[in-house]
This record gives structure tokens, C-alpha cells and sequence, in this order.
């Protein structure tokens, strides 16, 4: 974590208007609960209700990579924006769309960490777009042997949702919920 408290304290149940309220109905009922990254984007509940909009087709089954290969993308966007509240949170759901323990330490050190060359261009990709918001050539054509053209696609919108989630993260100092830790290679982050 790159603060040690927040910048933009989290709002409580106690605090929240009609508006703010109403913004955070969809993350109510849905499976995770409202979040601290939710309650925090509750001061400004218009921005809450189109990043929610947006955050879920990243992360529904309308975004045509599956989810494994989604949080290959996200964890590697999380770790290079030093997001540690987003690798934490990622690792999670990581793991429950096939991710393995070993697998998520081998996003922290890149794509020549032991990848099958389809799992690779993604964390290629990743980096490149993260690096100078660019596929290369080389890399969109090897994307393009392993996903179709709307999963390459949504390979560039995943890193540009998560991106953007990081620099909220870090910037605002949203700090993990109750009951996460920070994997202490990620202190500072």
C-alpha cells in the first residue's frame, strides 16, 4: 500500500445521501459487498454509477477472455501500477477462476516466468500497453494466433479499466477491507 490511510475516508452505511445510496445498490447485491474502493467512489455517486457500468462488463461474461485469463491481465496491471490494494483483491478472484498460488507469483515476475506462449502475450501485451499504451505489431500478432479479435479487444479494455482502478486506488489511499492481508512483497505498493 503506497498510503498508510486513506486520503478520501470510505463512507459508512451511517453517512451515505439518497444519491450515494443509490450508486452503491448495484455492489450491494452483488457478490462481493461494498467494498472500501466502493465506498470511497461514493462521494461522487454520478462517477460511481458509470464506473460500475463499465467495471462490469470488464468483468462479466460479455468480456469475451475467460476469467482466467482476465485476472492474468488484471493482477499483471495491479502489480506494475503498484497497486497493492488490486493485487490483493485480484488474487482472490484469481484463484477462483483457476488461477493457481504459484501461477499468480509467476505474474509478478513477467511474461518469461515459465508461460505457455498464450498466457504470455497476455502479460506481454500488459506490459507494452502499461509501458506506452501500445500493443506492437509482434505482440498483436501473437495475441491474434491465440484470441480472437474482440478478446484482443477486450485485452486492451481490461488493462485500461484496471489501470485506471489502480491510479484511483493508489492516489485516493483506499486500504484493504477487514479480514485481507498484504502479501509482504507488496509493501509500498
Amino acid at each position: 500500500m503506497r498510503l498508510t490511510k486513506p486520503r478520501i475516508a470510505p463512507l459508512t452505511d451511517g453517512e451515505l445521501t439518497p444519491d450515494q445510496e443509490e450508486a452503491l445498490k448495484p455492489v450491494r447485491n452483488g457478490t462481493m459487498g461494498v467494498l472500501n474502493i466502493f465506498r470511497t467512489l461514493a462521494h461522487a455517486p454520478k462517477a460511481l454509477s458509470r464506473f460500475n457500468d463499465w467495471g462490469s462488463y470488464v468483468l462479466s461474461r460479455r468480456n469475451d477472455l475467460p476469467a482466467r485469463e482476465r485476472e492474468i491481465v488484471i493482477l499483471r496491471i495491479g502489480y506494475l501500477c503498484k497497486s497493492g490494494y488490486e493485487f490483493t483483491q485480484h488474487t482472490r478472484i484469481g484463484l477462483q477462476s483457476g488461477l493457481s498460488d504459484a501461477e499468480i507469483e509467476a505474474i509478478k515476475r513477467g511474461a518469461d516466468a515459465g508461460w505457455s506462449p498464450a498466457d504470455a502475450v497476455l502479460i506481454r501485451a500488459s506490459d507494452e500497453l502499461h509501458a506506452d499504451q501500445f500493443v506492437t505489431d509482434a505482440t498483436w500478432a501473437e495475441l491474434r494466433r491465440h484470441y480472437t479479435e474482440k478478446q484482443c479487444m477486450d485485452v486492451v479494455f481490461t488493462v485500461g479499466q484496471y489501470t485506471q482502478v489502480s491510479m484511483i486506488l493508489n492516489t485516493f489511499g483506499v486500504q484493504l477491507d477487514e479480514g485481507q492481508t498484504l502479501d509482504p512483497e507488496l509493501k509500498g505498493y
